[in-house]
């Protein structure tokens, strides 16, 4: 045998099939939250919310892939996405339930995934127009995600890092979770929900003090238990002209 063949014996080419998988975050006021589908089998395994994904198809490219999957899963057409990081271990489908799984549902043999993960952000409080794919989604706190199928939780964590590094280069990201007009606390409790860590409350106001772009406003919060909070909003044109 030539030793050549040995080599191509002990190092073949692999043999894959690509997917993309989508990651969106969006707020409730008080907790960061992610978009997981219901997987359209029961597994033995338990993993049974999963991030929204498929296969590409032979005539798309992985942007359109992506697109196709968050609209199948909320019927919304235009919807900012980003291409993150991809996912390539052989080890991405070593369990025998997801292998199982991913045969069943796509009708083929499978010996290896690569990913490639979208992020996007989004409104908590919109209407989800679910498609014949999917049979539940569900908003689930970051803090508080199950065991998931694949590498889904390692692909949430990673596209947290990445927010991380949005927010460090654009903060205008941060406004794309909140509402019009949100709290000083709800601001706070974002940067927590992103960094995982507690902010001092007198010393969170007086970083907001410093975001000119962030204005108070003379409205306070209605019919509360507590002390009526003001409202603030994000001035996007005060932003954009920081950056000239």
């Amino acid at each position: 045998m030539q030793p050549n063949s040995i080599y191509y014996m002990e190092n073949t080419f692999i043999r894959t099939c690509v997917s993309v998988d989508c990651v969106v975050f969006g707020f409730d006021k008080s907790q960061l939250n992610v978009l997981l589908v219901q997987r359209n089998a029961m597994s033995s395994s338990g993993k049974e919310l999963k991030l929204p994904g498929s296969l590409i198809y032979q005539q798309e490219d992985a942007d359109t892939g992506a697109y196709r999957v968050l609209n199948e899963l909320t019927g919304i057409k235009k919807i900012a996405l980003r291409q993150f990081k991809s996912f390539t271990s052989p080890k991405r489908i070593s369990d025998s339930d997801d292998v199982a799984w991913l045969e069943a549902t796509y009708h083929n043999k499978i010996d290896r995934l690569i990913t490639i993960a979208y992020l996007s952000l989004g409104k908590i409080d919109r209407k989800l127009h679910i498609g014949p794919k999917y049979t539940t989604a569900t908003w689930c706190p970051v803090s508080q995600l199950p065991r998931m199928p694949f590498d889904h939780n390692q692909i949430v964590e990673e596209a947290l890092n990445e927010i991380r590094r949005w927010v460090e280069a654009e903060p205008v990201v941060l406004f794309e979770l909140l509402p019009v007009k949100f709290t000083a606390a709800e601001l706070r409790r974002l940067y927590e929900a992103i960094y995982h860590r507690k902010y001092d409350i007198r010393n969170f106001h007086k970083q907001i003090l410093r975001m000119e772009y962030v204005l108070p406003m003379e409205e306070k919060q209605e019919h509360v238990a507590h002390r009526a909070a003001r409202y603030y909003k994000f001035d996007r044109i005060i932003y954009n002209k920081r950056k000239i």
